[in-house]
């Protein structure tokens, strides 16, 4: 797979709550995960626009990200703000 767990952990240090390595639970972690996953299988799919199993894999890791902002700007919106502004995500 394209994602180390060195990598993992260095997504996980810069955008969790706590700032550890190890916060891999934390919506901020998970939101940034989902984020690096979804801009990989992005140029992915620039070279290969067939590949209809990544598309819909893409397409699920965009609704789960989806949900959990949602969760965040409904219970937490100062979170909600400052991740949306860390990984550049428009909304």
């Amino acid at each position: 797979m394209y994602l180390t767990s060195e990598k993992k952990a260095e997504i996980f240090k810069e955008n969790s709550i706590s700032q550890k390595a190890s916060d891999s639970g934390s919506a901020e972690s998970q939101i940034a995960l989902f984020t690096y996953r979804i801009n990989h299988l992005n140029e992915h799919l620039k070279k290969n626009p067939k590949d209809m199993s990544t598309k819909t894999g893409l397409l699920r890791l965009v609704g789960k990200r989806r949900r959990l902002l949602d969760y965040l700007r409904r219970d937490e919106i100062v979170r909600y703000r400052e991740i949306i502004q860390k990984l550049g995500i428009r909304k």
